[in-house]
């Protein structure tokens, strides 16, 4: 565990995390057997709209390292909503397993050439993004701390 924390320290996480999301908001419009984007699909919008709570998560702990403030109940809920999130992840993952699977059920049709390439991309980085969302959570608790509001005076550090 050491040797993946010296590999990715808390920098290289954030910066990974969120090149990561980026580029898989931008191919979760993307269709493997077609090789087309699909912009007017509402399903591809789910993905992003939920990543953006994954960027806000980001966000706020960098802002909480930096500042060397302890956690908040705003910052738990919203771990809170990066749970269910991070389920998304997972189903992702599956799916590109699934669909990468396929392969050979359709060999008698045309599959573009970039099918296995590109899925096998996407493969390891929804993978990529699952590890670092755990990472995610492991460095929370360790640089900023556990979610302990009943033994103390807290003061809403966001109003």
């Amino acid at each position: 565990m050491n040797s993946i924390l010296q590999i990715f320290t808390i920098k290289r996480t954030f910066i990974i995390t969120a090149v990561v999301l980026a580029i898989l908001v931008i191919f979760n419009f993307y269709g493997p057997y077609t090789s087309k984007f699909y912009f007017f699909k509402p399903g591809n919008y789910i993905f992003p709209i939920l990543s953006v709570g994954h960027f806000i998560f980001l966000y706020v702990l960098w802002f909480k390292i930096k500042e060397q403030e302890m956690t908040d109940p705003q910052m738990r809920n919203l771990e809170y909503v990066l749970y269910v999130v991070f389920l998304v992840y997972v189903y992702k993952a599956l799916e590109s397993i699934y669909v990468l699977s396929t392969y050979g059920d359709y060999e008698n049709h045309v599959i573009p050439a970039g099918f296995l390439p590109i899925g096998i991309t996407l493969l390891v980085l929804h993978l990529l993004l699952v590890g670092l969302t755990l990472l995610m959570f492991k460095y929370r608790k360790d640089r900023v701390g556990e979610y302990k509001f009943d033994d103390m005076n807290h003061i809403d550090s966001w109003e």
